[in-house]
């Protein structure tokens, strides 16, 4: 697909990434794996390279390559590693919020530090009770005087134990519009962290619990106006996550097919290279056409996001598409390893577990199809896509003016 979707500039972001992820990343994923720990200096050092800042205007310091470029680096790392590669995209979560609904003066505080890899930003908005249930959430945040004070605990959050400045959607009246969002630095006295669970793949990375107990927080630190959480989750969630998590699926086929090809080259059978037997071959062939799929349907939906155009239905399908596709593939790359893929010395176990992962965030597979049907039968309420890119509009021309 190089000339079609991907410039030069998009072929030197993906060298880039690649050498330093080979570089960097790959000679400590054996103790990552075995720590089963936070990385908080790879995670930190990764953030150095700019890359969190790839959807951020050079005028706030960021690269400005958008939600190709942005996928190409999620990619590229996710390839050597899903629990960098699922760092990066959870930051980028962060960064959404300040980006469409911050004022100027919090982009011009946050953005730069973001972009210079300073401050990891995350979004905290799924409760234990509630679920992917957004209205059902409880915890809170109360008005009293310039403050807000912040109560109640979030689950899941992607960055949870290395991030700097958490963006929360609370509770602050009832209803739909009930909900507003706020930035809460990790420093704030009522803030604290739940104890770090090991989970079965993502090995690195934390998705974990954030509390707050009487956590004060000024009104500026508000985003958007009261009533305006439901817009910022609900947008992080369909055009970054939805995306972000389709380009660590995305990097974790890449390295399927290619150690499971590697695998089938150098392991000889009745005096020939597996390959060379036909079920075996037609496996491989399988993998590759999932994977060429798989890489245009996530290309084509972040493509016409970059564009400004609607595609809520096409991040839904690159997001069930790449999923499903990538666990099918570990499914097909562990019969043709056979015995030999159920030891850690070889990676494609491991390519399993991460890959069950991204299977749940931004809605399952479940979800993205029941919004598809919606989609289909024109029952759909509306397309976050066409807002943003509407808000984004509004935004230029004021500027211009």
């Amino acid at each position: 697909m190089d000339g079609y979707f991907n410039s030069r500039l998009h072929q030197q972001l993906r060298e880039d990434v690649r050498h330093f992820a080979e570089r960097e990343v790959r000679p400590r994923i054996a103790e990552m794996e075995t720590a089963r720990t936070v990385q908080h200096e790879l995670s930190r050092l990764i953030a150095r390279q700019g890359w969190i800042g790839a959807t951020v205007s050079p005028a706030y310091g960021g690269m400005g390559v958008g939600h190709l470029g942005k996928t190409i680096i999620i990619e590229e790392l996710s390839r050597v590693s899903g629990a960098m590669g699922a760092m990066v995209q959870a930051s980028q979560l962060g960064v959404a919020k300040i980006v469409h609904f911050g004022s100027e003066e919090q982009k011009k505080c946050w953005l730069p530090a973001v972009s210079a890899g300073e401050c990891l930003p995350t979004i905290a908005v799924t409760e234990p009770e509630s679920g992917g249930h957004v209205l059902g959430m409880a915890a809170s945040a109360v008005r009293d005087g310039d403050d807000y004070v912040l109560n109640g605990r979030k689950v899941y959050v992607g960055n949870s134990h290395v991030g700097d400045l958490h963006g929360v959607i609370l509770r602050t009246g009832p209803g739909s519009k009930g909900l507003s969002a706020f930035l809460v630095e990790s420093d704030r006295p009522g803030f604290s962290l739940g104890e770090h669970r090991e989970a079965m793949g993502l090995h690195g990375f934390s998705f974990g619990e954030v509390h707050f107990h009487n956590c004060r927080v000024p009104v500026a630190n508000r985003l958007g106006e009261e009533g305006d959480g439901l817009a910022v989750a609900y947008s992080s969630s369909v055009l970054y996550g939805r995306a972000n998590l389709t380009a660590v699926s995305l990097g974790i086929h890449q390295a399927i097919l290619e150690e499971t090809t590697r695998f089938c080259t150098e392991r000889i059978r009745y005096g020939k290279p597996l390959h060379e037997l036909p079920n075996i071959k037609i496996k491989l062939g399988q993998l590759k056409s999932r994977l060429m799929t798989a890489r245009l349907v996530a290309y084509h939906a972040v493509h016409l996001l970059d564009q400004g155009l609607p595609c809520d239905a096409e991040l839904m399908n690159a997001k069930v598409v790449n999923v499903e596709s990538t666990l099918d593939s570990a499914r097909n790359a562990m019969e043709i390893h056979a015995a030999a893929g159920l030891f850690t010395d070889r990676p494609i176990e491991r390519y399993l577990r991460d890959a069950h992962h991204i299977f749940a965030p931004a809605g399952t597979s479940d979800v993205q199809l029941l919004r598809l049907a919606e989609v289909a039968l024109g029952t759909a309420k509306g397309q976050w896509s066409q807002r943003l890119s509407e808000l984004v509009r509004m935004e230029e021309l004021a500027a211009a003016h």
